[in-house]
């Protein structure tokens, strides 16, 4: 079996290397030569390819993008690469994208005989590099049975959540709830300093209440460190965000809080933050 995979950087490069690491023969498309060196020393069995054309050998077909864009310029566009694909081969996208967008790609992959599924991911790079990454699939149940083997191999723990639209939706969602978050906890730390509690203290305390949360856990003690390295840029974040907010138009439903939310971290990259983590958010509040 023959796997490819495009977009090898922070999350899909650790993606890649797991499967390497298992012995699966990937073939990896890519433009910053760092990246493909790094998942390259993964193992013997990942290969190069210099034109993207030239994964239309492989069974398997591994996306990993930033954009709904992205995505449909290098599979649709331009004769792209679903043109290409053997007739039964599988697209798995493990791209944060839209509904609307991932009913096109599907329908152009049904048109073309090729099984599209959605593989959206829970976490960030570290869990993708141990493999620990909680995937989200959507798709033909069939296809999915079929590929766990594989999937297994990214991630854990697999969910199924039916089509390609619910699988999206779900990451959306979830990034919605998730960055939202970060913006209350960081209000919140303010807040705590004004009143002079300290800073390591109120975060200890905080994590015993109901105002408890991932986003404390991972991302509160980065906060109080002044750490704004970046583990997921607010661009990204922003970029889920304007995804959310417009999934939920489409939806009829006004996403209030998540609204507010995108427009702190659309200050936040005209601050020039934007390649700075999501919680640089933090630094639009003061």
């Amino acid at each position: 079996m023959k796997i490819g995979f495009i977009g090898i950087g922070l999350m899909g490069g650790p993606l890649a290397r797991n499967l390497i690491r298992a012995g699966k023969e990937v073939y990896i498309y890519g433009r910053n030569q760092q990246h493909i060196n790094k998942v390259l020393s993964a193992g013997t069995t990942g290969k190069t390819v210099k034109n993207i054309n030239d994964l239309a050998i492989c069974d398997i077909i591994f996306t990993c993008l930033p954009l709904p864009q992205t995505v449909k310029s290098i599979m649709i566009e331009n004769n792209g690469l679903l043109n290409q694909l053997k007739s039964g081969s599988i697209y798995i996208d493990t791209s944060t994208i839209d509904p609307s967008t991932a009913i096109e790609i599907e329908q152009y992959a049904i048109h073309h005989n090729v099984h599209y599924i959605a593989c959206t991911l829970g976490l960030g790079p570290a869990q993708a590099e141990t493999a620990s990454e909680p995937l989200f699939v959507g798709g033909n149940k069939e296809i999915f049975t079929k590929i766990m083997p594989i999937l297994n191999l990214i991630g854990s723990p697999v969910h199924y959540l039916g089509g390609v639209v619910q699988a999206y939706a779900f990451k959306i969602i979830s990034n919605m709830i998730g960055m939202t978050n970060l913006a209350i906890l960081a209000e919140g730390i303010h807040l705590a300093q004004k009143a002079n509690i300290d800073i390591e203290q109120f975060l200890t305390l905080l994590a015993q209440t109901g105002g408890d949360s991932n986003q404390l856990s991972r991302r509160g003690p980065a906060i109080a460190n002044n750490d704004f390295s970046n583990r997921f840029a607010v661009d990204l974040t922003l970029k889920d965000l304007t995804l959310g907010c417009n999934m939920a138009k489409d939806f009829n439903y006004p996403p209030i809080f998540s609204q507010k939310s995108r427009e702190l971290y659309q200050k936040a990259s005209e601050q020039g933050y934007g390649a700075e983590d999501c919680c640089a958010i933090y630094k639009v509040l003061e």
